[in-house]
């Protein structure tokens, strides 16, 4: 087969990326002021773009998986077949005005909107009614109201530096997250689509055990009915008995958040040396 060819974001989403590949066992090294990475894996061909060209780059069929926000998709109209949420960056694309400009104003008065998201917003003030004209920026949209723009369409996380800078939001457009894509042509090719179908059982392996740890401890025979029958697990608890006939080792997977709770209510119900894994992988 040839090699997998894929499409890496440039800026702070690729080190999201980089991150998951290499938790999958996949080592990406990019030099510094380089664009084609060395892959450890003989079978994958890597190069570093923009988020807002590898839609379209995808489309043209140069390339086969690309890792983008899905508003750049929308925003470029890409015809690709998304594989898998990654669940991280999560963003919204909203609409903010200057805290003085009130609803009154926003219907009625020629609304400058400042955008890197042009089709997205053009669409949007459309369904709205509202009379404006789109400005491209190029970055640092925030700054733009209230001298240069009456209404920003712009992503963010926290809104907190919307607020730093004066502005309030009036609607959210949509929601963002970095996600994985590929062309329509790797799609259609058996051994492309196969291996896009490992990278993303890898992927999911490696979310999943983000979320989770191994909890192993010891219990005696006599307390060992009352532990198994209170303790979660994703199925069922791994038991092995000890050496000497004393009592049981018991493994189970659990995620993060019920740690706190759940260590306390092990040691009420006879459970000693617990210890707690960090897992690499979950692969159900």
């Amino acid at each position: 087969m040839e090699k997998l060819k894929v499409l890496l974001p440039k800026g702070r989403i690729y080190e999201n990326v980089s991150a998951m590949f290499g938790e999958a066992g996949i080592k990406i090294t990019l030099p510094d002021r380089a664009y084609r990475p060395t892959v450890n894996q003989d079978d994958l061909e890597a190069k570093v773009m923009k988020p807002q060209n590898i839609g379209k780059l995808l489309e043209l069929g140069a390339h086969d998986v690309g890792f983008t926000g899905v508003d750049w998709i929308e925003e470029t109209g890409a015809e690709v077949v998304e594989i898998l949420d990654l669940g991280f960056d999560r963003v919204r694309i909203v609409a903010a005005v200057p805290n003085e400009i009130d609803d009154v104003q926003l219907r009625t008065k020629r609304m400058i909107v400042a955008t890197e998201y042009v089709n997205i917003s053009e669409t949007w003030l459309k369904k709205q009614n509202i009379n404006s004209l789109v400005v491209r920026t190029h970055g640092a949209t925030e700054v733009f109201p209230p001298d240069d723009a009456d209404m920003i369409i712009d992503n963010t996380s926290t809104g907190r530096t919307l607020q730093e800078n004066g502005l309030r939001i009036v609607d959210t457009i949509m929601e963002s997250s970095t996600r994985m894509f590929a062309s329509k042509e790797a799609m259609a090719d058996p051994d492309k689509a196969r291996k896009i179908g490992e990278l993303k059982m890898l992927f999911e392996a490696v979310l999943a055990a983000r979320n989770r740890v191994m909890l192993e401890m010891n219990v005696s025979k006599a307390r060992f009915s009352d532990l198994v029958s209170g303790i979660p697990a994703m199925k069922s608890p791994t038991v092995a008995p000890l050496y000497g006939d004393d009592g049981y080792a018991v493994k189970i997977v659990v995620r993060k958040s019920e740690v706190p709770t759940l260590m306390p209510r092990l040691k009420q119900l006879g459970a000693t040396d617990i210890l707690e894994y960090e897992l690499r992988k979950v692969m159900p």
